[in-house]
């Protein structure tokens, strides 16, 4: 039996225990947090990332380590990768992980990004945006500059840390392409999935029925970035769609949350095709059902029983203590057509309160 590794123990640790136990895999978790949401399913080793001889017990107790968040220090990924398998590579997390390091790495394959510096303002107007190149997600470390004065207060805000200056971007929407890579070469794409954030956070994915124009671009783009890793996983990449383009804002080396529709959504989950992938099983299929959306729930659980009365619906929760900004759960929903799907959603963002 197949033991896979996760560095990292939040809810896609747990998604991914959910998605391999059904194919016979074993998992086990190291996460310096005790008590953390995965662990609740498999095994959790609690150390630090540095240290040494924990991270070679838990090498040496599974067949394969990926991770489920791309903050994991890169260090620790190389240093296990003697012992056992690393996928995705550590390159994809160390490319991932410095927004520098991430947009100039775009630049050098060809893929269209907004512009950016690392030199601060001198020759950059306002609007802009300006962000840490660091540790940055879920909207933290970054702010949109209009004026000096929101300069002043950002530049306050992120004192001593590196950054790095972004255009802002009018964009039409927010769009995420997932995929997923074998051992062996075999790529497999989602659709096109439409993202709604709310204080940066994303609130809402939708995949309507009709195949979004720029997915063939998408899937150029990312078919670029994984063969240059030599990418082994699930990737996703956003976008900005922006008169008939797609400029790209950041790459997750990992599964993604706008990718969890896939659960009830497709045939194969961005969860079984990434376990799928660990254990160098075939990929499954990518098709979706039907017209697909999750909404987040953050900060707070509307009431179990609501959610379930409206027909169709899955409830997906984290195991996870409420609190403002975080997530604990989500909802998907699948139908036949956009007008069906979307009147789901809206009883759905009925309920959800947004903190």
């Amino acid at each position: 039996m197949i033991t896979i590794g996760v560095f990292g123990a939040g809810q896609l640790g747990r998604m991914l225990t959910l998605a391999g136990i059904p194919l016979g895999l074993r998992f086990r978790f190291y996460d310096p947090v005790p008590n953390s949401p995965a662990g609740q399913l498999a095994p959790q080793v609690v150390a630090a990332y540095d240290d040494s001889p924990a991270l070679e017990r838990f090498a040496s107790e599974v067949d394969v380590i990926t991770y489920e968040f791309e903050n994991v220090p890169v260090d620790a990924a190389r240093f296990v990768e003697k012992f056992v398998p690393v996928f995705p590579p550590p390159l994809a997390l160390e490319k991932a992980q410095d927004r520098l390091v991430e947009k100039s790495f775009f630049s050098d394959l060809g893929i269209p990004t907004p512009r950016f510096t690392a030199s601060g303002f001198n020759g950059f107007d306002v609007p802009a945006v300006l962000k840490t190149r660091r540790m940055g997600y879920d909207g933290k470390g970054q702010f949109i500059v209009r004026n000096m004065d929101e300069l002043s207060f950002a530049m306050t805000q992120l004192r001593g840390q590196d950054l790095i200056v972004e255009e802002l971007v009018p964009f039409e929407r927010e769009i995420s392409i997932v995929g997923v890579r074998g051992v062996d070469g075999a790529v497999a794409f989602y659709p096109l999935t439409i993202n709604t954030h709310h204080e940066g956070i994303l609130h809402r994915s939708v995949v309507p029925v009709q195949v979004h124009p720029l997915q063939g671009l998408a899937e150029s783009h990312a078919r670029k970035v994984m063969e240059a890793l030599g990418y082994v996983g699930v990737l996703a990449i956003e976008f900005f769609e922006l008169d008939g383009q797609l400029l790209v804002n950041e790459m997750a080396p990992r599964v993604h949350n706008s990718g969890h529709w896939t659960i009830e959504g497709a045939l194969t989950s961005q969860f079984e095709n990434h376990v799928r992938a660990m254990a160098r099983f075939p990929l499954g299929s990518t098709n979706p059902i039907g017209a697909g959306a999750m909404v987040n729930l953050i900060g707070q659980i509307p009431p179990v029983q609501d959610i379930l009365k409206i027909e169709g619906v899955h409830l997906h929760l984290y195991g996870k203590s409420p609190r403002p900004g975080r997530k604990l759960g989500h909802v998907t929903v699948v139908a036949g057509t956009d007008d069906l799907l979307m009147g789901k959603v809206e009883k759905i963002e009925s309920l959800v309160c947004r903190d």
